[in-house]
């Protein structure tokens, strides 16, 4: 399907009401992308949604979040069935519990069991994403001494964040590991792995999915400050970002996080990452049939910023209007891209290294003639969706259609920013066959004539030998040639 905007939208997916027809019009609404949270599904219901999804549609990306490593607070001891009531000024011990320690108004476990070594005294810690704060006094070798600076209620199971300390946190749970090995056996496309904060966490995912010999690609999600640190290493180490702003809303002042996220936003642009944005984009749409300007203004300065995706969360896994939220992505995608005078291609941006020099400047170069004769359509062939990730990266204007001869490649590419990905269900020794294919599939939403230019990205030893020429060239010049060739003609 050729869709009219060149942001991409992820779209989360609960078992709530996962149907072949609700998944349909969330797609036909501007859905680009589905994603599963590991963190409130189990394993059959996720199942569920991936079959109904590629029922629905094959070639429908498909992402799943691991839960990540985490502190959270203990259960509440049943005395307390409506959670206990802190006020500031309040003495509470935190230690750390091995499992089936049990909170009380006394002592607050939380499931980390070095809690108390890897927490200084005067550390703020942030529970129930920040509703309520303590701060620590005193320590000892088995518990600190913290006292509530901002009160609440506190009740089971709440997330718990120490801005500004290492905590020693496992890379990859052991649910995150069954969900991982889960994703491999289901076709599952990306694995967006949560509190990343260093390249080895993006590692000790790698070392799980090559172990299962699996093509699925890591989306690193960026919510602490530690992530922030190694920002650099961790965009090398990723297959793209998640700009997670919940968790990372949390541990930064509030305006702190836009700066943060336009910078990540270059950095994985110039990196040739995607990036996507989330968090509470549509979050009044979970209980309303229409937005509020902020919210609109907040998804329209993420596109201006030049992202690959905007992702919607509660809106479309709960809220009562997934489908209008979906529709209001796309409608303020499409609004915002008209801007030509904002969206400049980004040609001469400075590229980090990347390992595939050659097929870098091919993109370059693609986007930057797509910019200045008049292109149509820029057009290219990928085996792995390499080839199509960079062109994006250019942030050309001109809609690109990636010819891919594996599903994965088509599904990937579904993320990346004006790529729109197509199936050729078999390879042929013909290097400009996919020329044909891309114009048939242009010719189904869009009349081609005969001297309409094509900007073209393929490579003279096939797609196995990776992109190794630009070529422009009319519709004309392209169907006569692939006349001689089948005519044998032309070799």
């Amino acid at each position: 399907m050729y869709r009219k905007k060149r942001t991409k939208v992820v779209a989360t997916m609960s078992d709530f009401r996962c149907t072949e027809q609700f998944v349909q019009e969330l797609y036909d609404a501007g859905m680009d992308v589905v994603r599963i949270n590991s963190a409130h599904v189990s394993e059959e219901s996720a199942t569920r949604i991936v079959e109904t999804v590629h029922r629905v549609n094959p070639s429908i990306p498909i992402m799943i979040d691991t839960k990540g490593p985490e502190i959270r607070v203990t259960t509440i001891a049943d005395e307390y069935g409506n959670g206990i009531h802190f006020q500031v000024g309040d003495i509470v011990s935190v230690r750390g519990s091995m499992g089936d320690d049990l909170t009380t108004r006394k002592v607050v476990y939380m499931n980390v069991p070095t809690i108390v070594r890897d927490i200084p005294v005067g550390a703020r810690m942030l529970i129930a994403d920040g509703e309520m704060e303590i701060r620590v006094l005193e320590k000892s070798d088995d518990e600190l001494r913290c006292e509530f600076t901002v009160g609440g209620c506190m009740r089971s199971r709440k997330s718990v964040n120490v801005p500004g300390v290492s905590i020693d946190l496992p890379s990859v749970t052991e649910k995150d590991r069954r969900f991982i090995e889960w994703a491999v056996r289901n076709d599952v496309d990306f694995i967006a792995h949560s509190f990343v904060r260093s390249a080895r966490d993006v590692a000790a995912v790698q070392e799980i999915l090559d172990a299962h010999r699996s093509p699925i690609k890591i989306i690193s999600k960026i919510e602490n400050q530690e992530g922030l640190n190694n920002i650099d290493e961790i965009i090398e180490a990723s297959y793209g970002i998640m700009v997670a702003r919940g968790d990372l809303g949390v541990e930064l002042p509030a305006e702190a996080i836009p700066n943060t996220q336009r910078r990540i936003v270059e950095k994985c642009i110039a990196a040739k990452r995607p990036v996507i944005i989330a968090t509470q984009m549509l979050y009044s749409m979970v209980k309303n049939p229409r937005p509020t300007r902020a919210e609109v203004s907040d998804v329209a300065s993420a596109i201006y910023e030049r992202v690959d995706a905007v992702m919607l969360s509660d809106e479309t896994a709960m809220g009562d209007y997934p489908v209008q939220a979906v529709e209001t992505m796309s409608r303020v995608a499409r609004e915002i891209e008209r801007d030509e005078t904002h969206f400049a291609p980004m040609i001469d941006m400075n590229m980090v290294s990347v390992n595939h020099e050659i097929t870098a400047q091919l993109a370059r170069t693609v986007v930057r003639a797509s910019t200045n004769l008049p292109v149509r359509y820029v057009v290219l062939d990928t085996k792995t969706g390499r080839t199509g990730r960079y062109v994006a990266a250019f942030r050309g204007r001109k809609p690109v259609v990636a010819v891919c001869y594996q599903r994965h490649a088509q599904r990937i590419l579904g993320l990346s920013y004006g790529v729109v990905a197509i199936l050729r269900n078999q390879q042929v020794n013909d290097k400009y066959h996919f020329l044909i294919d891309a114009m048939e599939f242009i010719d189904q939403y869009t009349k081609l004539d005969e001297e309409d230019l094509l900007a073209i990205v393929g490579g003279s030893f096939g797609p196995d030998g990776g992109a190794s020429y630009v070529e422009l060239a009319n519709v004309r010049n392209i169907r006569h040639r692939n006349e001689e060739i089948a005519a044998g003609m032309v070799r």
